[in-house]
């Protein structure tokens, strides 16, 4: 029998240039970007292996090279597809790696977040009890992005209300959850992500949030620190 997490598939967009990261010294391309000794697509790999989901679709810029050559020598045991392109906008990244996963339902992360390997395998089993036809968005009250995107959520029902603004009951966390009948894609594309995904809700699209107790965006050095103190630490098992 198919078990829910092997029909499930993986998705990681790490096409970002780590702009901030660079700044505050990092060399390596964002998704090589170490926390805990760990390069941050290790620590995103790690959760899908334990999630028991091997099928990961991957997005890196063509300016990724170390990552590139990363994936080539580890993750033997996911069957990877890699995707090596430059994008105008996390929107664009977003979509190449959806039409990837078409199909089948699927879990979408960003690379630069950083959270417990048992909260993510939450996600996953809360988002699967949730309306086939739903996306189901991962969201924290850890606030630690310098431009986070608001959630108001609805707690008797898990449905998200409202997305941005300047404000909210939660911040989204970086993971997405997709059904496997996609919505239609809208007329015109979205210069970012969240411009798309606010569509959805504004749309009256059945958006679902999923809360985590704590996620860590790492766009800086000091949220790198920041997610070594909390114990993301050299074994993802121990550590998170």
């Amino acid at each position: 029998m198919t078990t829910a997490a092997e029909m499930l598939r993986g998705g990681i967009i790490a096409a970002g240039h780590g702009t901030r990261l660079r700044a505050d010294g990092h060399r390596a391309s964002k998704p090589m970007a170490p926390v805990g000794g760990r390069p941050l697509i290790e620590h995103t790999l790690d959760r899908f292996r334990a999630a028991g989901i091997c099928r990961v679709t991957v997005i890196i810029n063509e300016g990724s090279d170390d990552c590139r050559r990363w994936l080539g020598g580890h993750g033997q045991d996911f069957d990877l597809d890699v995707i090596v392109r430059t994008t105008p906008s996390s929107y664009a990244s977003f979509q190449l790696v959806a039409a990837r996963l078409a199909d089948s339902p699927a879990l979408i992360t960003t690379v630069d977040s950083i959270l417990p390997v048992d909260d993510f395998r939450l996600f996953v089993s809360a988002a699967a009890a949730f309306p086939s036809d739903a996306v189901v968005l991962g969201l924290t009250g850890h606030v630690d992005d310098d431009n986070p995107l608001w959630a108001t959520l609805d707690v008797s029902d898990g449905r998200i209300l409202r997305l941005g603004g300047d404000g909210g009951s939660h911040v989204t966390a970086g993971l997405y959850w997709l059904p496997a009948h996609r919505i239609a894609k809208p007329a015109t594309g979205f210069a970012r992500l969240r411009d798309y995904l606010k569509w959805l809700v504004d749309g009256g699209q059945k958006v679902y949030g999923v809360v985590l107790p704590l996620v860590f965006d790492i766009d800086r050095a000091r949220d790198v620190e920041a997610a070594e103190l909390a114990g993301f630490g050299q074994h993802e098992n121990a550590g998170e």
